[in-house]
């Protein structure tokens, strides 16, 4: 006689490294990533620079930034850092400038602090967006230019899973995140006729440092995990990976859409 069998709890996945293929077409081009100097971006400058591109990654975080520089110095191309403050448009436009011609521009840069709705004031909600939303289109205004003379590019945006999955305390944060899909939408049909490719990329739960210090503990970790298909963390490396997939001609026909990273995380 058949017996129904108690529910055993899925175990999480062991993790390995993400594999990291070989993208030819990724070799010597210019690559920005904004907020590179830590988390998912360290991981994407990290990356690009192994495939041979040559990557300036900005960010304010001059510790950080400086010690990756000195960790991937001795990269038969290393990444250069840039200390750049997004939030300041005309010092946004003059590094641009300084750069030149960009092939592939990764807006990953954002801050994900946690707020409520009593506390939020009209100077904090717009320093909200200018950190998680604004500098993302007008760092694609400085490349478009330069793109378009050359027959084409990548512009890569960053969102979130968060606003998917409406999580607490981060409505402006996610308010930022949902427009930056539409913002995509709209940039890969206005740059389409160039051969400008537009896309987004949201990432999941992702394991980075930051986000292990501020908000880890098992019963995170459990609630994560209980939310997703795949019972394993998304790491850096998971990220970095799609994101040299979507920038090389391996995508070439890739634009105007979203590709999540989560694990298949629906929430829990």
């Amino acid at each position: 006689m058949n017996r129904a069998r108690a529910s055993v709890p899925a175990k999480p996945a062991v993790q390995t490294k993400a594999e990291q293929a070989i993208y030819p077409s990724l070799a010597g081009k210019r690559v920005v990533v904004t907020g590179g100097g830590s988390g998912i971006g360290a991981g994407i400058v990290e990356a690009f620079a192994r495939q041979g591109a040559r990557v300036h990654f900005l960010d304010i975080a001059e510790a950080d930034s400086r010690a990756l520089e000195a960790t991937l110095s001795t990269l038969p191309v290393p990444p250069t850092f840039v200390q750049c403050d997004l939030t300041n448009l005309a010092t946004l436009a003059k590094t641009f400038a300084d750069i030149g011609t960009v092939d592939i521009l990764i807006n990953n840069a954002a801050n994900d602090d946690r707020h409520n709705l009593a506390d939020v004031t009209p100077e904090y909600w717009e320093g909200r967006m200018a950190v998680n939303l604004r500098h993302q289109y007008f760092c694609a205004q400085a490349v478009a230019q330069g793109m378009r003379e050359q027959g084409g590019g990548v512009i890569l945006n960053f969102g979130s899973i968060s606003w998917h999955l409406a999580l607490p305390d981060l409505t402006l944060y996610m308010m930022a995140k949902a427009a930056i899909e539409g913002m995509t939408r709209g940039l890969a049909r206005d740059l389409g006729p160039d051969n400008i490719r537009v896309n987004c990329i949201i990432p999941g739960g992702v394991r980075t440092p930051r986000q292990e210090a501020l908000w880890h503990t098992p019963d995170e970790e459990a609630r994560i995990l209980a939310g997703q298909c795949l019972k394993q963390r998304v790491q850096v490396d998971d990220v970095a990976a799609m994101t040299l997939f979507l920038s090389s001609d391996s995508a070439s026909a890739c634009s105007g859409r979203e590709y999540f990273v989560d694990a298949g995380w629906y929430g829990a």
